[in-house]
């Protein structure tokens, strides 16, 4: 098919963004042109926006519009107890679940030799600063079962390995109703040493 060349361009910018084929971004762009000139000049609006006053916490490295995050900033929250993720969608996750009282420390990334991602690439060393300003902290590590992650998280293992620190990392287990036979086998090794007595 053959669109006018600023329906395909707007068709064009809907398919960068992830899990958008041309058939959702050819709905999204057709859409666009049902709403008033007002509300797409909102959306505008607030595209620029975000994309002009969204930067990384000085604190955290999540994202926020001021200089130090909600989360960094909540005094309620117990700031001894630091979640590492690896980016700023997996704190979103976290919030949503609403079960979680500590602070974050966005990687923004993960240790990866194989495409030139060193330590001093990410964010580590403002961990490092954090960690020794605190009395009894507990660091929880929340990054995914990759290659990346686990190097990762023995990186980050071996930097407090003599300090007094105490560290966990997530269960990673089976998820609800999933049939054990499609489960890959790094998902059920996982399971498997990550199991809890239940007597």
């Amino acid at each position: 098919m053959i669109y006018p060349t600023s329906l395909g361009n707007l068709i064009n910018h809907f398919k960068k963004l992830p899990g958008i084929g041309e058939k959702s971004a050819e709905r999204m762009a057709l859409q666009l042109l049902e709403l008033s000139n007002e509300e797409v000049e909102g959306f505008a609006e607030s595209m620029i926006d975000s994309k002009n006053n969204l930067h990384k916490c000085s604190i955290c490295g999540h994202i926020t519009d001021k200089e130090i995050c909600d989360i960094c900033a909540d005094e309620k929250r117990n700031k001894n107890v630091i979640c590492i993720l690896e980016d700023y969608k997996s704190v979103f996750a976290f919030e949503k679940a609403g079960n979680y009282n500590g602070v974050y420390h966005v990687l923004n990334g993960l240790i990866s030799p194989i495409d030139d991602i060193n330590p001093e690439d990410i964010n580590i060393a403002k961990l490092v600063d954090r960690v020794k300003k605190l009395k009894n902290p507990e660091l929880i590590i929340a990054l995914k079962s990759t290659i990346e992650g686990e190097t990762t998280t023995l990186y980050i293992k071996k930097i407090f390995e003599k300090e007094d620190v105490e560290i966990s990392r997530l269960s990673y287990g089976i998820p609800m109703g999933t049939e054990i036979d499609y489960l890959d086998e790094i998902t059920l090794d996982r399971a498997l040493s990550d199991r809890k007595k239940i007597s």
